[in-house]
This record gives C-alpha cells, sequence and structure tokens, in this order.
C-alpha cells in the first residue's frame, strides 16, 4: 500500500471545565469530547524521494507551522525513515474554532504512517507521540467519544450522543494557547456565572466583542454553546421547525454548518 485516502473528523466540548493550573504551566480540564460528522479530506501518498509536501486547499497554513508537518518529521526523526511523503488536504473545518482541526489532521497522518511505513508503533506509543505534539491529539487517535481529563491525555470511553447540530462559526481565528494564556491573567475578574457549559466563555465574549453580542442577544432564546477555547458555538436541535429559527439569528457574514454526532471515528478502520 503506498497511499490511502482518510476522512479526518471535528469535534465538540459538551462541556469544559478548567480545574486548575499546573506546575508545568498546563492546566489540568475535565470535557466530554463528542466527535462529529463535520470533516476534513486527507489523501497520504508514499514517496521515494526525502522530500514531505503538504498541499491544502484552501491554502491557509504555513507548511513549518502545520502541525501535519510536525507529526511527519516526529516519525521520520523517532524511526529513521529516509521515505518522503505528499499530504492533499482538503480543509472543511474552520481552522481556531475549537473543533480539533489540526489536532484531527495530525492524528490521521499518524495512524495513517504507522500503518504505510510499517512501523508497528504500538497504541501506547502513538499516544504518546500524539500527545507531544497536541493535547487533543490522543483523543482523535483514540477515535472514540470521551470524557477528558488531565491536560486532554486522560480518557474514559463515554457513549455517542445522538443529536443534531447547528454549527455557528463567526470566521474568527482563536488561538488556543494564547487564549489559555487570557484566560490566566484575567479569569479574577471575569463572571463565571455563565462558566457551567465552558470555562473559556467568558473569556472569548470579553475578548470578542462580536461574540458577546451575538450571545447576549440570542441566549434567552436558545441553549448557545462554545467549543473549545472558540471560536465556534453550538446549539442542538431536534427537528426543521427548530433549525429554522437558529438559522434566522446567524449573522449573515458568519459560516454555519449542519451535523450529526458519530459514534466513533473514520479512522477505526485504518487501525
Amino acid at each position: 500500500m503506498n497511499s490511502v485516502s482518510l476522512k479526518s473528523p471535528a469535534k465538540i466540548n459538551l462541556y469544559l471545565e478548567i480545574l486548575d493550573k499546573r506546575s508545568d504551566g498546563f492546566h489540568n480540564l475535565k470535557s466530554a469530547f463528542q466527535l462529529i460528522d463535520l470533516y476534513d479530506e486527507i489523501q497520504i501518498s508514499i514517496k521515494d524521494s526525502k522530500e514531505v509536501t503538504i498541499l491544502c486547499e484552501p491554502a491557509v497554513i504555513d507548511l513549518k507551522d502545520n502541525i501535519i508537518f510536525k507529526a511527519i518529521e516526529m516519525l521520520k526523526k523517532k524511526f529513521n525513515i529516509n521515505k518522503g511523503v505528499q499530504i492533499i488536504l482538503k480543509k472543511n473545518i474552520p481552522i481556531g474554532a475549537g473543533l480539533g482541526g489540526g489536532s484531527s489532521n495530525a492524528a490521521s497522518v499518524l495512524v495513517a504512517l504507522n500503518k504505510l511505513w510499517e512501523l508497528n508503533i504500538s497504541d501506547l506509543e502513538l499516544l504518546q507521540i500524539g500527545k507531544d505534539l497536541g493535547a487533543d491529539v490522543p483523543f482523535f487517535i483514540n477515535g472514540k467519544n470521551a470524557f477528558v481529563s488531565g491536560i486532554g491525555d486522560k480518557f474514559e470511553l463515554k457513549k455517542s450522543e445522538k443529536s443534531k447540530y447547528v454549527l455557528i462559526s463567526p470566521n474568527i481565528n482563536i488561538s488556543t494557547g494564547e487564549m489559555f494564556e487570557y484566560y490566566s491573567n484575567n479569569n479574577s475578574s471575569l463572571s463565571v456565572k455563565e462558566a457551567s457549559q465552558n470555562s473559556f466563555l467568558e473569556s472569548v465574549k470579553a475578548k470578542y466583542p462580536e461574540i458577546n453580542t451575538f450571545y447576549k442577544k440570542n441566549i434567552s432564546l436558545f441553549n448557545i454553546c462554545l467549543t473549545g477555547t472558540g471560536s465556534t458555538m453550538f446549539i442542538a436541535y431536534k427537528d426543521s421547525n427548530e433549525l429554522e429559527k437558529i438559522l434566522q439569528i446567524i449573522p449573515i457574514n458568519w459560516r454555519f454548518f449542519l451535523t450529526e454526532a458519530i459514534q466513533y471515528s473514520p479512522l477505526e478502520d485504518m487501525k
């Protein structure tokens, strides 16, 4: 096998609570991660040359900053691989949106290259490699819905939701690292009255007025939730009547996605 095509899923945080800051600078958290049927599409091909190429559509990520590139380089160095890789990535998951697109991409590439390069890396070691890349990567390698704790590296299997969701994307790219820093620096001055669903909600509202305006205007009508460190919000709905009402509140210049919960990642079929 010299190539493989994968669908790389997004996730939402049904809730996200920051517990405390650790001595290593990371934060302990607890959350419920739910996979959804919004996917990036990845084609991975092995090359005889040592070159790594990533073709991204749209071209939104610089190569050296791409977590996929970092994942490939980590494997090549760790296992002394001299072959190259070509990645063709179609991005459908918004970037900097709290949906885990980059982490999902990295997990897909790690699992696929483990098979294509016949590395025979154990599940445990693969999870550790993923953890070194980013806190959400192990979850996507595991490929199942989970209650998550620690810095995002400990998970316990959970049953899938059966909900449909409208994802509301305000086209704001939020850096996870910067939002953690903002939360740490401003937590004492922020209200916690609405933090039960997501500890980052008040920080996101304080830093991004357009999100705050949208939230305040519509929270009495719908249960608006935030995923990750933002910027995407989501609302669960049951039928077409509810959906129509939700669609009417979305600003015309924002994106939205109609999604459903899924039981497990398509990546499971690669293992």
